[in-house]
């Protein structure tokens, strides 16, 4: 298997594989030029959109800044709105589903590093090349989810349909579908019902 092959299927991978530093160096590129771009320089915006995230729904909107470690492992829905500084670490795949609204400084962390750090540290390769041990696990965030501002989700994580995680969550393990869940760590707090409509 190659590095790439590893990273996506969860196994430990070595980053500083050239195939990888590649498609790292492209996305963080792209990720600036989007960040330097003005909200008018819509078809900029388009271009360089398609090139970081090909997988994006119609209509499908990035405020921006964001910042991506790949891109190309990342699915948005149509319809997604995601606001200021987004950080989407996707060293496993991605899946941001339809009509998904995420808050300011949402940040989706696919990576994980081992425990001990006896396994975490640099070390060399008999190459030469400085390098780490590190995996990831795949991130779901299924159709009409609401991300509150400032929300962390960690690697290996679901959230169901229809369920909003409060402002500053952060969110380690599974939440169903149509709840509202929230802290450090997240937890469901109640089911979101016919109680919550707005007429």
């Amino acid at each position: 298997m190659t590095e790439k092959e590893k990273m996506l299927a969860g196994q430990l991978y070595d980053p500083a594989d050239e195939e990888l530093i590649a498609l790292r160096e492209k996305a963080h590129a792209l990720s600036k030029q989007y960040n330097d771009t003005l909200e008018t320089q819509e078809e900029e915006r388009e271009a360089i959109m398609k090139e970081l995230v090909p997988d994006m729904g119609e209509d499908a909107y990035l405020q921006g800044p964001v910042q991506f470690d790949y891109g190309c492992f990342t699915r948005i829905g149509e319809n997604t709105y995601v606001n200021f500084n987004f950080t989407c670490l996707d060293c496993a795949p991605v899946k941001i589903g339809n009509n998904v609204f995420m808050g300011p400084n949402v940040s989706i962390l696919t990576p994980v590093h081992p425990m001990r750090w006896q396994d975490r540290n640099l070390f060399v390769r008999a190459d030469g090349v400085k390098t780490d041990r590190e995996y990831a696990k795949p991130i779901t965030i299924e159709d009409n989810c609401w991300l509150g501002g400032n929300v962390t989700v960690c690697g290996g994580v679901t959230i169901g349909a229809g369920s909003v995680i409060g402002a500053g969550s952060v969110v380690t393990k599974d939440i169903p579908s149509g709840v509202f869940a929230a802290g450090v760590p997240c937890r469901v707090i109640r089911e979101i019902t016919d109680e919550d409509r707005m007429e």
